[in-house]
């Protein structure tokens, strides 16, 4: 069985509200420069996107006027956990697989993470969907590290600093 790792990224993952936004501003340029009848070609190089994208951006604008080229909002379907919730996931998650009853390795897999919601949130999650959760939520997949869960960090420096200085000279 392969295990993984997840940890939490920066950034978070998916497209955040002022990255929508950005998007929703340059449709809208281009709906501007629709109402001008400036060539596709043009307006695609002015807004540095694809000439598919300002064609078809061209028949919502058409269709629906200004209001077909608003942001949607986020895509996918909204989450079954409350923000409280995914809170309190990530907070359980961070305290590692072993305060929670994995003590045989301290590795997050997606059957665990499934438990885990399962158990504490009475919420059912297939593996694919723990999988898109975790990301939206910020963390994603690594290879752990292998290492003991008895490691002594400062003794491993030592040795470094003391032993392993001695032996290389």
């Amino acid at each position: 069985m392969l295990y993984v790792v997840w940890v939490r990224y920066p950034d978070g993952g998916g497209l955040t509200a002022e990255g929508r936004a950005r998007r929703e501003a340059v449709r809208l340029q281009a709906a501007e420069m629709l109402a001008q009848k400036v060539p596709v070609p043009e307006i695609a190089r002015r807004l540095r996107v694809s000439q598919n994208a300002v064609y078809v951006w061209r028949r919502r604008w058409l269709a629906e006027g200004e209001a077909g080229l608003a942001s949607k909002g986020p895509s996918g379907t909204g989450c079954r956990l409350s923000d409280a919730q995914l809170d309190r996931l990530a907070v359980m998650m961070e305290e590692g697989p072993a305060a929670h009853g994995y003590a045989e390795d301290q590795r997050w897999t997606l059957a665990r993470v499934a438990d885990l919601i399962a158990t504490h949130f009475r919420i059912r999650y297939t593996l694919r969907g723990v999988s898109l959760l975790l990301h939206r939520m910020g963390f994603s997949p690594q290879m752990p590290a292998h290492r003991p869960v008895e490691r002594d960090e400062e003794a491993v420096a030592n040795w470094r600093r003391e032993a392993w200085q001695q032996a290389k000279s």
